[in-house]
């Protein structure tokens, strides 16, 4: 069993994984840092202290602040999104490419146990 797996293993196209591996892992590393530097949202005070403001105008202001700090983290929320949607790209044509040289071994061993049983019929018969 160990070397059909081994025959199945040695078909697959490693030097197109290898060089699309760095691709991946840098689209990884790029989301990873993307994702792992922010940090928790900042905290924006609803009492904005300024004298000069009415109660209603200081609740406004804060109110402002919030909106512009949720507008920059819809910001980051989308360039995360495009930079996860790149990298599961270009996971997927790794995959089709892998699923494509499965199939082409699939199809080759199915030639090849056909050819060996008429091999092994011939002999026998010739015998």
């Amino acid at each position: 069993m160990a070397v059909g797996w081994f025959a199945l293993l040695s078909k697959v196209p490693w030097s197109e994984v290898i060089i699309n591996a760095p691709k991946v892992a840098d689209a990884a590393k790029k989301l990873w840092k993307a994702v792992a530097n922010k940090s928790a949202p900042s905290e924006i005070l609803t009492d904005v202290a300024q004298p000069h403001l009415s109660p209603d105008a200081a609740s406004l202001a804060g109110i402002e602040a919030r909106l512009i700090a949720m507008e920059a983290g819809y910001s980051d929320l989308q360039n995360q999104m495009l930079a996860s949607s790149e990298l599961i790209k270009e996971l997927a044509d790794q995959n089709a490419q892998l699923v494509k040289r499965i199939e082409t071994n699939r199809v080759r061993v199915i030639w090849l146990t056909v050819a060996i049983g008429m091999v092994i019929i011939y002999m026998a018969l010739s015998y």
